[in-house]
């Protein structure tokens, strides 16, 4: 009996269609382990770092955790081991490098988290594999060499004193990061014992990188940014630029006053900058186009993500078309919402001493095995342009011209010439309270290294950060 070619068809039909699925599926479930396969093989660090990840442990139980040193070779994390084997992490400098770094217990922290992956790895040669096999030992850990310069780290962390604070020293045509120094700060040495009192301290953030994820009120180190945006608006005229100071700029019954009520008389725009007045700038913010300068925000990175490896917080502040005068005046001189990191401020300064272009600023130079062979080499990244070769040279030449005869002339009179802007920021409703702030880089011509300063509760930038950039820029130049 022959089946009706009716049936037929919707037999073959459905054929089709169970057929189809089934490709689908199979196509799928291919796709998936493609992307697997390659998300393992590009994500190897993070997968090896993952602490579900059980081939961490078989690492830390068959290698020896690797060395951390600074860029001169000093030893800044080694693990020693004992006549028992037993191993203990041991940080030669103390409280010096606490926070950059880090810890290798109680989770992880700092350079010590960052490199993980290559600190319980092991690139020994065979012959010195089984030579660790015969006598018992673990096999030796690969090490890494960092950026950081113990001299400048030293400076800044006596420079800091007992404040509360952050230094960070960077080469703006490489990114790298010379010292990186936070207060409050702890022995690492003593990590173990001291870890429940760290965690359960809300006062002090002890285990806060300020100088990474501290977010601040910029004052007055702000104006770079007003200033870039103005210049941008401004491009021929900005240099007729023209206000009289009486101490203070009021609309309606929002006033903005200068530190500590100063009158600065008349200005023309480099003498605003110069002498830090903030009636002059809150007049410059008024006169800004919102949506732009909202824009010029989000090329510089506010409210974004950081081309950096490690840890961070995003800097704050959204103006847009809708921010009423008062929030605009604020944020003029870097007062109101505005919240920054150390970081990138160093990074806004660093694009402004390298012509513009911003690099990714990192902390490991390299990874070498037990011999001395490199087998990891990190280079100099360029990460894109944050403004024209043009507007770098407009504000060099302000922060130039605030060494000369602004509120940056410790700097002045020495045998380099430096450029830079102070902060003064309040971040009370005390008039007096404030947090000083430098950033800037020296030789000013042709800029070598970028220091950003911030000391809590402090005071005058110009009293307080710039004699400590003074230092730094000494030991770097070797005076």
């Amino acid at each position: 009996m022959k089946t009706p070619p009716k049936k037929n068809k919707k037999r073959k039909k459905r054929n089709r269609q169970i057929l189809t699925v089934t490709y689908l599926f199979v196509a799928v479930f291919l796709g998936m382990m493609g992307y697997t396969c390659y998300y393992a093989i590009t994500n190897q660090q993070e997968l090896i770092n993952n602490s579900y990840n059980g081939r961490q442990e078989l690492f830390v139980a068959q290698n020896s955790r690797g060395n951390i040193y600074a860029a001169g070779g000093q030893i800044l994390a080694e693990t020693q081991v004992d006549e028992n084997g037993n191993e203990t992490r041991v940080y030669p400098y103390a409280n010096l490098f606490s926070h950059v770094v880090g810890y290798a217990s109680n989770g992880k922290f700092g350079i010590e988290s960052l490199s993980n992956y290559y600190l319980i790895n092991s690139n020994a040669k065979l012959a010195d594999k089984v030579a660790s096999d015969m006598a018992g030992e673990k096999y030796p850990g690969d090490s890494v060499y960092t950026t950081l310069d113990v001299g400048l780290q030293e400076v800044a962390y006596q420079s800091l004193g007992i404040y509360k604070g952050a230094v960070i020293v960077t080469e703006p045509s490489t990114g790298r990061i010379l010292a990186m120094v936070s207060k409050p700060d702890f022995d690492p040495n003593e990590i173990d014992v001291i870890w429940d009192d760290l965690i359960t301290d809300e006062e002090s953030s002890v285990l806060l990188n300020r100088a990474t994820q501290g977010l601040y009120p910029p004052g007055s180190t702000f104006k770079i940014v007003t200033a870039l945006e103005y210049i941008r608006e401004n491009p021929d005229t900005y240099g007729q630029y023209s206000y009289q100071c009486t101490g203070k700029f009021a609309l309606g019954s929002d006033v903005i006053n200068c530190y500590h009520g100063t009158v600065h008389g008349g200005e023309d725009f480099r003498k605003s900058f110069a002498k830090s007045c903030n009636a002059s700038f809150a007049n410059i913010g008024m006169q800004l186009d919102r949506e732009r300068f909202g824009s010029t925000l989000n090329s510089l990175l506010f409210n974004d993500k950081l081309p950096v490896a490690f840890a961070y917080n995003r800097s704050r502040l959204v103006i847009d078309e809708d921010t009423p005068d008062s929030a605009i005046m604020q944020a003029a001189i870097g007062q109101g919402t505005t919240q920054i990191t150390p970081l990138h401020l160093n990074m806004i300064t660093c694009a402004i001493a390298n012509n513009g272009v911003l690099m990714k600023p990192y902390l490991v130079d390299c990874v070498k095995n037990n011999e001395g062979n490199i087998i990891k080499q990190f280079n100099p990244d360029t990460y894109r342009r944050l403004m024209s070769e043009t507007e770098a040279a407009a504000l060099n030449d302000l922060m130039q011209e605030v060494v000369k005869s602004g509120t940056g002339t410790k700097l002045s009179g020495l045998s380099y010439t430096a450029a830079g802007k102070t902060g003064s920021a309040e971040y009370n409703n005390v008039k007096t309270d404030s947090h000083a702030w430098f950033t800037g880089f020296a030789p000013a011509e042709n800029p070598e290294v970028c220091v950003t300063i911030i000391i809590e509760g402090a005071g005058s930038g110009g009293d307080y950060a710039v004699p400590i950039a003074k230092r730094i820029f000494n030991e770097y130049f070797g005076l």
